[in-house]
């Protein structure tokens, strides 16, 4: 009986001793295989000069404009030169809002004395009469103000939504949605209290001149009854506060001429590596395509695109072949619809594709910190042990929360999404104003980025999600 037990415990302690050397190799594999995704991006990788040409040969690519379509065809010709199993484009239908000539805005403190303010339309807002608008203003810092002034105090007057970023979040982007409200739906609510117009303080933490648009929304008020909806510079809007406390009659014109048409036909951009042992498991990595037109988009969100190509570049050089297939996706119109989204999910569900994994990154081209994920607690606890891989990368930030908006559309369970999580101090300086452009990108951030994304694409390939074992 000692014998047998011997036995079994030497055969145990061999069985411990062997599964603890493969999972050594296992890692040392993967810490190679990271390494080597590193180092060709921040010496071989594309993603830097495919945004250069994104940016300064495009130039902004508002859905359905025409720089749109240009960035559909580079894109698609650029993943076509890679040796991919398969590009394609998907059609997608859009809307087609056309900024117009540019804005101008000034408020009036006495009859003939007036300073003029950096303004820019809100998309999707409707125009000014051709004459503009020229009305008293009434300062809110927030749409929950606009019940307690009633009519009374609001009808036939612009309402200025001045409610700021708090500061005191480290996180930008939770900043950001606690006051991104009064932009998207302050038109809205305003014009239901009879507001002739609604201007609002840039979504932006740093005083500056560059006001920032972005999309809102009218719900189901008839087009006839929409009111024009504009956004300040933080710097004007802080003037203009002041203003308004050392006199509250003062008058504030602006002039905008943007309009809608019907919507167009767009496409994403696809690109996949064909999986060699599990083709039908496929992995999604992307960013959207489109941006807003006041700069080139470099950040919001070239980078996200020209890093999700860049995964695909990164495998073929360092010639690793994939279990799964690997997909790019270059998602239209996520600015002001979420089409390009929407349709691919669409798409996915009616050819019950199995999805396992999807990345987005869509929050500027600065230096990675980590990745949130949007998955079960089983895959979460899988992914906390990859940590110490992104370690020697300082890319190790890793929390369960959001993913991407674009490919939030295809959640469903058992498929983990994520997020890339760059340094975000820096974004809204730039989120949806003039001065996105190309020159405000890192190159190295970039790449670190890319090489960060494709290094948690490579570990889901190898190992799947906690559903797919």
């Amino acid at each position: 009986m000692k014998k047998n037990y011997k036995l079994r415990k030497g055969y145990s302690a061999l069985l411990l001793l062997g599964i603890m050397t493969i999972m050594a190799s296992a890692q040392e594999t993967d810490q190679t295989r990271i390494k080597a995704l590193f180092d060709t991006a921040l010496t071989q990788g594309k993603a830097y000069d495919w945004l250069n040409s994104l940016a300064n040969q495009i130039g902004g690519r508002l859905s359905g404009s025409i720089q749109a379509e240009q960035a559909v065809d580079y894109t698609r010709d650029q993943l076509d030169s890679l040796g991919l199993d398969k590009v394609w484009l998907q059609p997608v239908l859009v809307p087609k809002w056309v900024r117009g000539t540019p804005e101008f805005a000034y408020y009036e403190t006495t009859p003939g004395i007036t300073t003029n303010v950096p303004i820019t339309a809100l998309g999707g807002s409707v125009a000014t009469p051709p004459k503009g608008i020229k009305a008293n203003v009434v300062e809110v810092q927030g749409i929950e103000e606009l019940q307690k002034l009633g009519s009374a105090n609001i009808s036939g007057k612009i309402v200025f939504f001045n409610r700021p970023m708090d500061a005191t979040l480290i996180n930008t982007f939770t900043a950001y949605s606690g006051c991104v409200d009064q932009r998207y739906s302050g038109a809205a609510e305003a014009a239901k209290y009879g507001a002739v117009g609604v201007i609002v303080r840039s979504i932006n933490l740093r005083l500056d001149d560059f006001p920032h648009t972005g999309s809102m929304d009218y719900g189901d008020i008839p087009v006839a009854e929409r009111i024009p909806a504009a956004a300040l510079s933080t710097n004007a809007a802080e003037l203009l506060s002041t203003s308004l406390q050392l006199n509250p009659d003062i008058k504030f014109f602006f002039k905008q001429n943007c309009k809608q048409f019907d919507d167009v036909t767009s496409h994403n951009v696809i690109g996949e590596i064909k999986g060699s042992e599990f083709p039908n498991e496929v992995i999604v990595v992307g960013g959207h395509l489109d941006s807003w037109d006041l700069g080139d988009g470099s950040h919001d969100d070239g980078a996200g695109c020209v890093q999700s190509m860049e995964v695909l570049q990164l495998f073929k050089k360092i010639g690793y072949r994939p279990k799964r297939t690997i997909r790019v996706v270059l998602f239209m119109n996520e600015e002001n619809g979420l089409r390009g989204g929407t349709e691919y999910a669409r798409w996915a569900s009616t050819t019950k594709e199995k999805h396992i994994f999807a990345l987005e990154s869509d929050a500027g081209g600065f230096t990675p910190r980590g990745f949130s994920f949007d998955c079960s607690p089983e895959d979460f606890e899988q992914v906390q042990q990859w940590k110490t891989l992104f370690e020697p990368y300082l890319v190790h930030l890793f929390e369960q929360g959001g993913s991407g908006a674009d490919i939030n559309p295809l959640k469903t369970e058992g498929l983990v999404l994520a997020g890339l999580r760059p340094d975000s101090q820096r974004y809204f300086d730039h989120h949806h104003a003039e001065n996105d452009t190309f020159e405000h990108v890192n190159k190295r951030e970039l790449e670190l980025g890319a090489a960060a994304m494709a290094s948690l694409v490579y570990l889901y390939d190898t190992y799947g999600n906690a559903k797919s074992k």
